[in-house]
């Protein structure tokens, strides 16, 4: 099931017409007040969230969710800066649309991330758990655990996030370039670009950090690789 969280009736009933023509069960809110309390009832795949609503900023209510929940985030948006948009990434956000956006791409957006929380990639390329220093991914369960005093604790990652550190960790010392991961951590997805990349990347490594320690290191001019501290030097 998909929440759509936006103040426009108009908006809301394009976004939900567009996503039922393709089979998926959606429900409506027209702020931060009925999106928390429809998510207290029921478990959604993916938020669609405006970032201008009447009773919130909808980036404050991303930053709050992601304190509890990985689930993906679309943000739909009047603003078209790009500061704007990589702040969107930056607080959580998997995807970002301008408004007015048409149904189709919103529709082919949604499809894209909920493919990278599938886990599904290359069929022959990727394990279902991979170790890395302290670091274990399980992709079939989206599950980030890290080594912290020899007792594992979990880290939240968005699906988007986790992609992209399982990419790395598949082919731990090689360096793979910005393009390079697009076409690996997003198989299915030819709607983000090389400065997408780098925001990700940048939100994995802050959350890493603050264990103490972060498991990519920059290869500038080139890319990223993954990276031990323990093990070897940047």
């Amino acid at each position: 099931m998909i929440l759509v969280v936006d103040d426009e009736v108009r908006i809301r009933e394009v976004i939900q017409l567009a996503l039922e023509r393709e089979g998926f069960r959606v429900r409506c809110a027209s702020d931060t007040r009925e999106a928390r309390l429809a998510i207290t009832q029921h478990t959604f795949s993916l938020l669609v969230l405006d970032i201008m609503l009447p009773d919130g900023d909808g980036l404050a209510f991303c930053r709050e969710l992601r304190q509890r929940s990985s689930t993906p985030i679309l943000f739909v948006s009047a603003r078209s800066d790009e500061i704007d948009r990589i702040l969107g990434l930056e607080m959580g956000g998997d995807d970002y649309l301008t408004k007015p956006f048409s149904p189709r791409e919103l529709v082919a957006r949604v499809k894209a991330v909920l493919r990278r929380v599938s886990g599904v990639s290359e069929p022959d390329a990727r394990k279902n758990l991979l170790q890395h220093g302290r670091v274990t991914v399980d992709i079939e369960q989206h599950r980030v655990s890290v080594m912290v005093d020899q007792k594992s604790t979990t880290l939240v990652l968005t699906p988007t996030e986790l992609g992209l550190l399982a990419s790395l960790f598949e082919r731990p010392g090689v360096v793979l370039s910005r393009n390079q991961l697009m076409k690996r951590a997003y198989t299915y997805d030819n709607l983000v670009t090389e400065r997408t990349i780098d925001t990700h990347v940048r939100r994995v490594r802050a959350k890493f950090r603050e264990f103490g320690f972060d498991p990519i290191t920059t290869v500038h001019g080139v890319g990223y690789r993954a990276y031990d501290p323990e093990t070897e030097s940047a």
